[in-house]
């Protein structure tokens, strides 16, 4: 797979342990010297874009703010913002040509550091102005990068607009989620009556950790994309672990990256027309443990 294309599927940000899984490493050096990515002080690797936006802030006299400033704080997104999110105080004076080259937001005060809002504000700026499924992306790849969660659950009992969003974002942010691609899903997951997915649990008796599993109903989804299931040996491990489950009883759902991130009505419709199925399957069980 093309180390870029991988990098904008892992959200536009990614540590080199986590790129040498897929790809070798002299891809990965010959991008960065192709200037394809971007090697930050950090050590995260980061698609060219995320530099211009910072140079684009500094050019307005502001700083990166919201998605713009996640990424900068190492964070995974969703999709990654079509123009730079910028943040200039109130008063400043930004002639209308460039404000149709970033998205303008206005405050003061607000505490920033190097040319980006710091971490809590970005955060919080996040899981107010963005889609949920966009919103619990950046909070799971917050808490996954070391974000305490204590910072959530401060932001969770904030008021003014977008706190609805907020306070449920918070309440289903986890660390577990290896991806946007499995966080996404996973909102997706939230809009279905009585689907409850837990991420990355361990199935006792198995030994197999799907990406999300409801076990009431004993369904497991899986967040499947070539670029981690591709290699032969790898689809041998995943037919095993599959077939395991499924004769266990358990409900396996596969879906695809372009399915999850572009199609997310379908993804939903299914998963209402598992979870009817499941509840069929639970009750049969009920009624023959009764009969025995």
């Amino acid at each position: 797979m093309d180390v870029v294309d991988l990098v904008a599927d892992l959200g536009g940000v990614a540590r080199r342990s986590v790129i040498q899984k897929v790809v070798p490493r002299a891809d990965l050096d010959r991008a960065v010297a192709g200037g394809l990515l971007v090697r930050d002080a950090r050590g995260l690797y980061v698609l060219p874009g995320v530099d211009d936006a910072r140079r684009a802030a500094a050019r307005l006299g502001g700083v990166l703010c919201g998605p713009s400033a996640a990424l900068l704080h190492g964070w995974g997104v969703k999709t990654a913002p079509d123009r730079p999110h910028v943040l200039v105080s109130r008063g400043r004076r930004v002639p209308p040509r460039e404000r149709h080259r970033v998205h303008l937001h206005r405050g003061d005060g607000v505490p920033h550091e190097d040319g980006v809002v710091v971490a809590e504000v970005a955060l919080e700026q996040c899981l107010r102005w963005l889609p949920f499924d966009e919103a619990l992306c950046v909070a799971d790849s917050a808490l996954r990068e070391g974000m305490a969660p204590g910072v959530l659950a401060r932001l969770a009992d904030g008021a003014g607009p977008g706190a609805r969003s907020l306070a449920r974002v918070c309440a289903l942010a986890s660390p577990l989620a290896a991806n946007p691609f499995e966080s996404t899903l996973r909102a997706i997951c939230a809009g279905v009556p009585g689907l409850q997915v837990v991420p990355q649990v361990v199935i006792a008796g198995l030994g197999v950790r799907p990406d999300l599993v409801d076990e009431r109903l004993r369904i497991v989804l899986e967040a499947d994309s070539f670029e981690w299931h591709g290699g032969r040996a790898a689809l041998a491990a995943d037919a095993r672990r599959y077939n395991l489950l499924v004769v266990e009883g358990w409900l396996v759902l596969r879906f695809s990256y372009e399915e999850v991130m572009g199609e997310p009505d379908r993804v939903q419709e299914v998963l209402r027309q598992a979870v009817a199925l499941a509840e069929v399957l639970r009750e049969r069980g009920r009624r023959r443990g009764g009969a025995a």
